[in-house]
């Protein structure tokens, strides 16, 4: 996708600006973003950070289903997903990642909601450790705003890595329905 292209798809968006504030802006990622990505990634120092690689590799192969947020031309987060092969109306999120600077205006409730939205999901899955209370809350109010059914389970435990990973549990919501 050219830069050009992820420009013609945007979102502008006003969660939780005040006056002065710029305004936030959703769209599509391109190439170019996947430095930033990179970058907020890492700066977050919770999420688990992926090669630099991979984060070019998302921009180009899982741009469609994924999102990045900009305030005043800034990079501001990202969100990435796919659709999962084995059921294609279920959008997997991989990770959802804010700046810091922009934190409390609900950008990423807002990526989320948009990228649902664009990619016509019917029900969505993320994993999260139990100590995330964070991303707990975000998906957590994410089904409630859609009036879905939200679960939780065991997905991968300590056994299943090779590092001693806490347990990610799975968190399955659908299907969604319109905002309220």
């Amino acid at each position: 996708m050219t830069h050009a292209q992820a420009e013609a798809q945007t979102t502008p968006i006003d969660p939780g600006r005040t006056a002065g504030e710029e305004p936030v802006l959703i769209r599509t990622p391109a190439l170019s973003d996947g430095k930033s990505m990179w970058t907020l990634a890492r700066d977050t120092q919770v999420l688990d950070l992926n090669s630099s690689y991979a984060y070019l590799l998302w921009c180009r192969d899982f741009a469609g289903t994924s999102v990045v947020a900009e305030v005043g031309g800034a990079p501001a987060g990202f969100v990435t997903g796919y659709m999962r092969p084995e059921a294609p109306e279920t959008l997997m999120i991989w990770q959802v990642a804010v700046d810091a600077r922009f934190r409390g205006r609900r950008i990423a409730a807002s990526m989320l909601d948009d990228l649902a939205a664009r990619t016509g999901a019917v029900r969505l899955e993320t994993t999260i450790t139990d100590d995330n209370s964070a991303s707990i809350g975000l998906f957590s109010a994410f089904a409630q705003r859609h009036d879905a059914r939200l679960t939780t389970s065991p997905l991968f435990t300590p056994a299943d890595y090779p590092d001693g990973h806490d347990t990610e549990f799975l968190y399955e919501i659908g299907p969604l329905q319109p905002q309220r």
